[in-house]
């Protein structure tokens, strides 16, 4: 196949306009990137969240650089292989996410609360749906105990399963994002890197992340579940902010912090989440 000849189409906007085929190069799988941004590093350490495909013309045959190739379906459709999914394909609808805003006079994107145990996320994330739903704006909340119950009721509290279950709420959150919801994700995800994945995901500026910076003794005076005393009486073992860390945001998009010895009411810290969707535009079409 002639590299001059290949078509790149790609899952991921960011990558889409940093490919180019070189005629120099005569085997497939050969792409240039430029304007360098660490793509090819990309490639190599998230691999599972984008799909490069080079097609030939004819549309005959595709490779990706997960590694896998695929045929053609007998209707000349691309089959495509991410992770443990094989001769799978994106169906494309003919109602837009810009159809749905229109729609529902907003735009949607995910507002991501983050925190300790006890810091607020909760009660914070209801008190913004409320005020949104005043306002006549579509929002929903995915809670991290909700979606344990259900979704994610087979995951634990292991490293990995917490990973899993914050790559499921993101991906469900990008859904909902999608559809042209506000989607308000609540759950205390203490990694940076599960965060920064489910950043990943979104168009830049959908995702806003939202720090609960509440200390920790204030948390554990709260200790709502009464989690904090099992966790220091050692029942519970690997609890955010006791034996296991909780990595603050480096650059969040909101931080609502507990300052002068007093908390600002949950109203009061949404109606900042609230200022800030108005600024940037998300409640208007």
């Amino acid at each position: 196949m002639n590299a001059s000849r290949l078509q790149w189409a790609s899952s991921s906007p960011a990558l889409s306009t940093g490919l180019e085929t070189s005629s120099s190069c005569s085997k497939l799988g050969f792409v240039n990137f430029r304007g360098g941004g660490g793509c090819g590093d990309s490639l190599k350490t998230k691999k599972g969240l984008f799909v490069i495909k080079a097609m030939d013309v004819e549309g005959s045959r595709t490779v990706n650089l997960n590694g896998h190739a695929g045929d053609s379906d007998k209707n000349g459709s691309l089959l495509s292989s991410i992770g443990n999914s094989t001769n799978i394909q994106w169906h494309q609808c003919s109602v837009k996410k810009e159809d749905r805003e229109n729609m529902l006079k907003q735009k949607g994107c995910v507002i991501w609360i983050t925190g300790l145990s006890g810091s607020g996320k909760s009660t914070v994330a209801c008190a913004l749906s409320g005020i949104l739903y005043r306002r006549g704006k579509l929002a929903y909340v995915l809670d991290g105990d909700n979606v344990r119950h259900g979704l994610n009721r087979d995951l634990g509290f292991k490293a990995e399963d917490r990973a899993e279950n914050i790559r499921r709420i993101g991906e469900v959150a990008k859904l909902f994002a999608d559809a042209g919801v506000i989607c308000i994700a609540s759950l205390i995800s203490p990694y940076r890197r599960d965060r920064d994945a489910c950043r990943a995901l979104l168009p830049a500026g959908e995702f806003i992340e939202v720090f609960m910076d509440i200390p920790l003794h204030v948390c554990e005076a709260r200790d709502p579940k009464g989690l904090y005393k099992l966790a220091r009486a050692g029942k519970i073992k690997g609890f955010t902010g006791i034996d296991d860390p909780y990595e603050s945001p480096l650059n969040c998009e909101i931080a609502l912090r507990h300052t002068g010895g007093e908390c600002a009411s949950p109203c009061e810290m949404a109606e900042e989440v609230i200022s800030y969707l108005e600024e940037k535009g998300f409640l208007q079409a």
